[in-house]
This record gives structure tokens, C-alpha cells and sequence, in this order.
């Protein structure tokens, strides 16, 4: 894993982005890895990938590649997407983005892509809060946790992302923490494969902000929270329904890959009519 990281980083990494400014025990570096490894094993040419971002911590990623990047304004990053998109249907365009960006301040760019199913890779960054700026209550933040807005525990209901985006219409739909290197890998993979909208969500440490706030620890106490907190799709539907009514872990897992008709394909066929 180790020399694969350092290949990776010396074919795609700009050196003088280095070091990185991500707090220690956080997993964003951990999912620029695993989207740039997913790249390289597709062997997709990275001068036909975009990546775009939005604003928070995830939103760094696309500095730090040697490729075309968009770093545009907060919640807006599936909008530029969709243009860049729709200007050039051959690109592979993805998108780094975080619980917040998407779900909250974009989380009306969220649902009408996945609707018309626009061909795109959306990695949502969920680390349960706003990180970057301040560590307010986001729309994953789970009930009870505590953040910079919710000192006396978050009283709302989380989404669920992966829920939100199949019902929205998304066609490639997966979650998991960056503890499954290679499942998130073969996930993005997918995502990649899709020819349509993809939504993989990504569930990462955020140490200095919600693990500090929620007494969760730092470093590998975060990742196995992490852990103790999920649980696989096959177990989780392995079991009984009365004991899946109660289960409070969230489902890793795919949940959905399946295909119709593509946004931008349909409307370039409008040009050829």
C-alpha cells in the first residue's frame, strides 16, 4: 500500500502542494488517494478528468492534483460540474465534496443532478460536520452530537446521504469509511464506470473538530469509532427485521447500479436534430 501511495503521489501530486495541510488522523488525504489510485487502475487519461470542488476541506483536493481543477463557491460544485459536463460530454468529471457543501448549502444541486442522472462522479467527504469552517451542525451530524451550533447535542435527524441520492435518482450509489481502502477504490471505480450519476459517500475522521467536540480521540481512537459505528450491507441485511428496526450503526456497503437514460447524451442528441 505504501509504494503504491508513493507512486501515486509522484505521478499525480504537484510537489509544491507538499505537504498537505490536513490535520492529523484526518481521512481526505486517505480518499484523494484512493480516487487517484481508482484513476490510474482505469488507466483514464488525467488530461480527460476534471475535478471540481466547492468550499471545506474536501474542496482542497483538486489543488493538489496535476490536472484540470475547479475550486468554485461554497454548495456550487455540481452546478460548475454540470457545465463542464455539458460543454464536453467526453470528460470524466469529479467532484469533491463535503456533508455540508453538498447536502446543505447544495443540497438542491444534489437532487436535481442525480434527477437527470448527469454523468459525473460525486465523492461526498462526509465528516459530520462543517470541518473548515468553524464546526457548525451539518446536515449529517448525528442526533445528540455536539458541535460549534449545537453546544447541548444536535436535536435534528441526519440524512442519509446514500437514501437522498437513490431517491433523487442517482444510478451508482455506495458509502464507506476510508478504514475499506479497496471497496472505496472498487466503488469509485464503478462510480467511474457508470454512465451516469454517481454518488459515493465516504464517511472520514475529522479529529479536530467533531471527534474533539464529541470526545471520540484522535488518530486510530477516530478510525475505530468509525468502525464500531458502521456496519456492512450483507450483515446488516442478514439480520432479523425487528433487530434492523433498531440498529443505529450506518449501512457501508453499494446500494445501487443500475442504468437509464444519461442528462447530457439526451441533450446532445438535441443538437444533432
Amino acid at each position: 500500500m505504501f509504494n503504491k501511495a508513493r507512486k501515486i503521489k509522484e505521478k499525480y501530486i504537484q510537489d509544491e502542494m507538499w505537504p498537505s495541510i490536513f490535520c492529523v488522523g484526518c481521512g481526505v488525504g486517505n480518499v484523494l488517494n484512493y480516487t487517484l489510485r481508482a484513476v490510474d487502475e482505469k488507466r483514464i487519461d488525467i488530461d480527460k478528468v476534471v475535478f471540481v470542488s466547492g468550499i471545506g476541506c474536501s474542496s482542497r483536493l483538486p489543488g493538489y492534483i496535476d490536472a484540470d481543477g475547479l475550486h468554485t463557491t461554497h454548495g456550487r460544485a455540481i452546478a460548475f460540474a454540470t457545465g463542464v459536463k455539458a460543454a464536453d460530454p467526453d470528460l470524466h468529471v469529479i467532484i469533491f465534496t463535503g456533508d455540508g457543501d453538498a447536502a446543505g448549502i447544495g443540497g438542491n444541486h444534489l437532487i436535481h443532478a442525480a434527477r437527470r442522472n448527469i454523468d459525473m462522479t460525486v465523492i461526498c467527504i462526509n465528516n459530520f460536520n462543517y470541518g473548515m469552517t468553524g464546526g457548525q451542525v451539518s446536515p449529517t451530524t448525528p442526533t445528540g452530537g455536539f458541535t460549534t451550533t449545537s453546544p447541548y447535542g444536535n436535536i435534528e435527524i441526519p440524512f442519509d446521504l446514500c437514501e437522498l441520492a437513490m431517491g433523487a435518482g442517482a444510478t451508482y450509489v455506495a458509502r464507506w469509511t476510508v478504514g475499506y481502502p479497496y471497496e472505496t477504490i472498487q466503488a469509485v471505480k464503478r462510480g467511474l464506470d457508470n454512465k451516469g450519476f454517481s454518488f459515493i459517500e465516504i464517511i472520514t475522521p475529522c479529529p479536530t473538530g467533531y471527534g474533539k467536540r464529541n470526545e471520540i480521540g484522535e488518530g486510530k481512537e477516530y478510525w475505530e469509532w468509525c468502525k464500531k459505528n458502521t456496519i456492512l450491507k450483507s450483515k446488516y441485511e442478514a439480520l432479523p427485521a425487528k433487530e434492523r428496526r433498531k440498529e443505529k450503526r450506518i449501512v457501508m456497503g453499494e446500494f445501487r447500479n443500475r442504468k437509464r437514460e444519461e442528462f447530457v447524451e439526451e441533450l446532445w442528441k438535441l443538437t444533432k436534430a
